[in-house]
């Protein structure tokens, strides 16, 4: 029995090894630390499109290709590029009717229904373009969504806020218990990106103001699961 435990005892600190991490000798502290970076979001996304209604389906429909063909034409002119411009959605249904809660409900017509997802890389011009696009007939608007094109900075930056954070905490730890921080044996990472206050699409009822659409911030975090050895 003494020999069996003997060979355990050894096997530990070999197994430790050939996964690339040395055997704790001191005390095992694991630290969970979460880092945030904010920035101002610079692209938005948003659905806009047209729903039309006639007696007949081919009639709706081709009401509704005439007035998205004139929505695409002036997203062409503000200068949105045809690789941002996406159809999301196309439906034709029928309307029904019904004269009498007791009677058979009937078609009264049809409701055509296109649209695309665009997306703005000018989020300040986001509001004036989607004024022009209701000119145009667009009838149909959602969003926006906001995003931030490129975190790899902010999130570069969100990940030393963590590691800082983890070990001002390990020293602390340390101190309370007495002991020191030996040095850090592990650092693994899960990272996420928390939108900030959801920005409004507003339409100004006077005609002379335009519509704006406000980006606020996002913040983008990292969590690091960070294990140090105390002595």
């Amino acid at each position: 029995m003494r020999l069996i435990l003997a060979a355990c005892l050894l096997a530990l600190p070999a197994a430790a090894a050939a996964q690339g991490e040395a055997p704790l000798h001191g005390t095992r502290l694991d630290i969970v630390a979460t880092g945030e970076a904010s920035r101002v979001p610079d692209v938005a996304r948003i659905g806009a499109g047209v729903v039309t209604a006639a007696p007949s389906a081919a009639a709706a429909a081709a009401q509704n290709a005439t007035q998205m063909a004139a929505v695409r034409a002036a997203l062409r002119r503000a200068g949105v590029a045809d690789r941002d411009i996406q159809t999301s959605s196309l439906s034709l249904s029928p309307d029904y009717r019904q004269e009498t809660p007791n009677a058979p409900s009937t078609i009264a017509g049809y409701r055509a229904s296109n649209e695309v997802t665009v997306t703005f890389r000018d989020v300040a011009a986001a509001g004036r373009i989607l004024d022009a696009l209701v000119a145009q007939g667009a009838n149909q608007i959602n969003g926006p969504n906001l995003s931030i094109e490129h975190p790899e900075a902010a999130l570069d930056e969100a990940r030393v806020k963590a590691l800082a954070t983890a070990q001002a905490r390990a020293q602390l730890y340390a101190r309370a218990a007495g002991k020191r921080v030996v040095r850090m044996v592990s650092i693994s990472e899960s990272g996420s990106a928390s939108p900030g206050p959801v920005p409004m699409y507003r339409m100004r009822a006077a005609a002379q103001e335009a519509t704006t659409v406000d980006p606020g911030s996002q913040t983008l975090s990292v969590t690091l699961n960070v294990t140090f050895e105390l002595d």
